[in-house]
């Protein structure tokens, strides 16, 4: 692909016209840009003189094109290979420009996966969330939790794989309850032959890859030669194995067949939408998942359900088969792109009967109920702004709260929590943490000035500022939060401190006042309420951070007081078990086997951990 610059915008404004009329009939992207730099709109396109002329050549319908028009200050372009590529490019812009106008799809939240190990003698499987950094086989994404849960129990019943840490797995001497329900078969204590705990995992393997009917035939026919062996247990254990898999089977079909399919639905309704996703695979449904996409003064459901399509899909591996419940704009087009992304053909239908038409309908129903509960929490959340506005006498409802706290263990591991809410409720995005150091333990004035300090020092850089920062604790954190905004001369934030009720009793907070004043709203106060919430979610937040550092501090405190316990062999001890508790279960001679621990080191790092004269026993 190749950028086209574009050319300086005449004297008074920019026309469009004229800059439409020297571009290129190739496809490509365009990027329109508002005077102060910022990304106002990203669009792909088959011919990109043809489309950009179309913004200047009639007046738009939608009020939001209108607008977005009058302040377009220049337009840069990419030329691309083919309009395949044009809407790839395309997508990763919106995920990283976040344009003004464009619908963008929100979810904060990483999709749950169900992660097999394949580095371990005896696999590991296990419910997993985040990046799929980790070697191994990852089966998703699930739409839910309760999906992964429902198929790890499956797994665990059927083929009776581990899912026990590794630290924990190499030191057990006896089976877990897990064994003990049939849940585990027991490899690490030698329970289970290494070749047939190998099997199970290849059989799980084909069950979490939608080929049950494989799986079937396959385990139909061991059974078989169990039998003609005389293995009447072994034949016994496989055909109750193939009935549950068959009874999962007879739950699950759609339509007659195994289907790997996408129900789609959006529900439009007061400036909101909302896209629903029910998803099946082989046959099973994993459950829905609602998005609310931020529509930016969108008002097509077509033009959201197309949008999400691309946003959601190119980062998503697609099924076969997507059901829609609108046509989209560039239907054949995304059709293409996502089969050749999915190397396999990927269908889009609108027009379809009989279950794929009832779980449509199915599909629409709870998006609309999914909407009508999201608008009536925005409006409970509009509700409580006005409230706050009212009870602090602001000029106007915060459009972002920031609320700051303190976590520490008698002065140990102290972290300092920034939490971030904005209209429609915490933007966990923003979240931030701060690790207090160079401080007085317990001193949580001097970890509150210099947490306040880091975080609007960056503020006077980039303009980001609260409308309300609330601090949590009385009046000396208080003074500490008005202290660090005047040195640093930040101006036009409302500060408000958050004092603990009596014998912390929720809903008898005191709310401390800049002059010096006291307030205390009641439970009953919907501003309170709202005032809670945030800092209920600072404090979480703040503890979570002080407990994971405290954690790292101790592991890394109670090794290197060992005398010949450096960096190398700590990292190396600590990866070994898995972690502390880990190393604390093993023995001496199980520590020896670490690379670069020799027998008597290994003793001294026993009798150390376990309080013991060194020379003692392992």
């Amino acid at each position: 692909m190749s950028v086209v610059d574009p050319a300086l915008p005449p004297q008074g404004g920019f026309d469009g016209k004229e800059f439409a009329g020297r571009l290129t009939l190739a496809p490509g992207v365009y990027r329109m840009v508002a005077a102060d730099g910022s990304v106002l709109y990203v669009g792909k396109a088959a011919s990109l003189r043809k489309r950009v002329a179309s913004y200047f050549t009639r007046s738009p319908r939608e009020p939001r094109l209108r607008v977005m028009i009058s302040q377009i200050a220049s337009i840069e372009i990419t030329v691309t290979r083919s309009e395949g590529e044009a809407l790839l490019l395309e997508n990763q812009l919106i995920k990283s420009l976040k344009p003004r106008y464009n619908i963008l799809l929100r979810d904060d939240k990483s999709y749950p996966y169900i992660h097999l190990t394949t580095a371990d003698e005896s696999p590991r499987i296990r419910f997993h969330r985040g990046p799929r950094s980790q070697p191994g086989r990852y089966f998703g994404p699930y739409p839910g939790v309760v999906a992964v849960r429902d198929t790890l129990a499956l797994i665990h019943r059927l083929f009776g794989l581990r899912s026990c840490e590794d630290s924990v797995f190499r030191n057990r001497t006896r089976p877990c309850l897990q064994y003990q329900i049939q849940r585990c078969s027991g490899p690490c204590v030698g329970l289970v032959e290494p070749e047939e705990y190998t099997e199970s995992v290849r059989r799980a393997s084909l069950l979490l890859d939608g080929r049950s009917e494989d799986l079937v035939g396959e385990l139909a026919a061991a059974m078989d030669r169990a039998a003609e062996a005389l293995e009447f247990e072994r034949a016994a254990k496989l055909r109750d194995t193939v009935a549950a898999v068959r009874k999962v089977q007879a739950r699950q079909v759609v339509d007659g067949e195994h289907a790997e399919l996408d129900v789609l639905a959006c529900a439009l309704e007061g400036g909101r939408a909302c896209v629903l996703l029910l998803s099946f695979r082989d046959g099973r449904n994993l459950g829905s998942r609602s998005f609310f996409p931020k529509l930016n003064g969108a008002e097509d459901a077509a033009e959201v359900l197309g949008a999400f399509l691309t946003q959601h899909y190119l980062e998503q591996s697609p099924p076969k088969e997507i059901v829609l419940s609108h046509e989209v704009p560039d239907q054949a087009l995304i059709e293409r792109v996502l089969g050749e992304i999915a190397g396999r053909c990927i269908e889009l239908k609108l027009q379809v009967r009989t279950d794929r038409a009832r779980l449509l309908q199915l599909a629409k129903q709870n998006a609309e109920l999914a909407l009508r509960s999201e608008l009536a929490s925005a409006a409970s959340q509009r509700a409580r702004l006005d409230a706050l506005q009212a009870l602090l006498d602001l000029p106007e409802p915060p459009q972002r709260i920031e609320c700051f706290d303190i976590s520490h263990t008698q002065g140990e591991a102290t972290v300092a929590s920034c939490v971030v809410f904005d209209a429609d409720g915490p933007v966990r995005a923003q979240y931030r943490r701060y690790n207090i150091s160079d401080i007085t333990p317990g001193d949580d004035y001097a970890a509150m000035q210099q947490a306040l300090t880091r975080r609007f020092r960056r503020a006077v850089e980039d303009g980001v500022l609260p409308d309300l920062l609330l601090i949590d604790g009385g009046k000396g954190q208080l003074e500490q939060a008005l202290g660090v905004l005047s040195e640093l001369d930040v101006q036009g934030v409302a500060v408000i401190g958050v004092a603990k009720g009596e014998e912390r009793r929720a809903g008898h907070e005191a709310l401390v006042f800049p002059d010096g004043r006291l307030l205390r709203p009641g439970q009953d106060s919907p501003g309170l309420q709202l005032i809670q919430q945030v800092r209920d979610e600072a404090h979480r937040f703040a503890i979570t951070g002080h407990r994971g550092r405290r954690a790292k501090a101790r592991e890394r405190s109670s090794l290197e007081d060992i005398e010949g316990i450096g960096s190398k062999r700590r990292t190396a001890l600590l990866r070994h078990f898995g972690g502390l508790a880990g190393l604390k279960r093993a023995s001496s001679e199980d520590i020896a086997r670490v690379e670069g621990i020799n027998a008597a080191l290994a003793q001294r790092i026993y009798a150390a951990l376990h309080g013991l004269e060194e020379g003692g026993s392992g």
